[in-house]
């Protein structure tokens, strides 16, 4: 059974008199160190000099410096730059200030579990991963409430690296919610895996294969998008509001009988054997390596053969036009 803490069981006051240097300002960092700020935590912003978001988190109220100096200043350094770039980063400006019993945390495992980073023996290594977009951290937070985060310690050098841990959880408001203990291994290779075979791919080609049989059978192409595309939405939010048998229940008794029965003939055994392929190419680090290497070759271009041929397709192209109908403020 996975160890749960809620907002009563954590303290502050470990980390109250420590320094959490926050590199990034993205839409993640953004939002978690302005929850650090808020709760009462000393937190500074890192970036690069010449980065666009300088004057943002000056604006918002943050000290901010260059990354060296952060890190410099700071007992735990919380890296919430962009994955590919971290372990660069981390050489040439991060590791010379990483001196002994400093906490080295992120949002992600990646990085420490396959390795692109090499960290000391004598620093904590620690992650807080919100399961949520930055806009949702903040949003929640602001309410009153906050975001789940799951929790891992994968280095406690200091004997102190589960309070740090809390300590940051709590500051960005997610044990209000309740967070969950992981490993790095765990938090990379499920998340990886939702994000390829579920959330992103998976839901991705099932709403473009489904597009395609319906305009293939001479259905209006309009037709289509709202209801394999844009009711979706619709279903996913029961979903996860009730569980699945909660969406059933709030659906109609003939959407309820044909998706008992006709959901598990479309994802059926031969769909569930390809996701385990996918698992084991994350497993084994296949994925991995395909994905640096590619990244190394093409840097941001590795995507552009990928989205070419999605936004040369029919529903995107119809999905403009009805978006626009609903949305007619809206921007793509």
């Amino acid at each position: 059974m996975a160890r749960i803490w809620k907002d009563s069981d954590v303290s502050l006051e470990p980390i109250k008199n420590q320094t959490i240097a926050v590199l990034g300002y993205g839409i993640q960092g953004n939002a978690q160190a302005n929850n650090i700020k808020d709760s009462g935590l000393n937190v500074i912003v890192g970036l690069q000099e010449s980065g666009s978001s300088w004057k943002k988190a000056k604006d918002d109220g943050h000290q901010v410096m260059s990354i060296p100096k952060a890190c410099e200043k700071a007992d735990i350094i919380h890296v919430l730059i962009p994955d590919m770039v971290q372990a660069q980063v981390y050489k040439e400006q991060i590791a010379p200030y990483l001196k002994a019993g400093k906490a080295l945390s992120f949002s992600h495992a990646a990085a420490i579990h396959w390795g692109w980073i090499n960290a000391p023996k004598d620093v904590d290594i620690i992650m807080v991963a919100p399961k949520g977009p930055g806009s949702k951290v903040r949003e929640t937070y602001l309410q009153g409430f906050g975001t789940p985060s799951i929790v891992a310690v994968h280095q406690d050098y200091t004997k102190k690296a589960w309070e740090r841990t809390l300590g940051i959880a709590k500051g960005i408001g997610s044990t209000r919610a309740g967070v969950i203990e992981t490993t790095f291994k765990e938090e990379v290779e499920t998340d990886w895996f939702g994000e390829q075979v579920d959330l992103c791919g998976g839901s991705a080609s099932m709403v473009m294969n489904a597009f395609e049989t319906l305009v293939e059978a001479g259905y209006q192409p309009e037709i289509a998008y709202f209801e394999v595309l844009h009711e979706l939405k619709l279903i996913v939010d029961m979903i996860q509001r009730y569980g699945i048998a909660g969406m059933y229940r709030r659906v109609s008794e003939t959407a309820r009988y044909g998706g008992l029965t006709r959901g598990p003939m479309v994802m059926d055994k031969d769909v569930k054997g390809k996701m385990k392929k996918a698992l084991q190419l994350i497993q084994d680090g296949t994925f991995n390596q395909e994905w640096v290497s590619d990244y190394k070759k093409n840097g941001k271009n590795a995507f552009d053969r990928y989205m070419k041929e999605i936004e040369a397709h029919q529903i995107e192209k119809v999905g403009k036009a009805m978006r626009k109908m609903m949305w007619p403020d809206s921007t793509e």
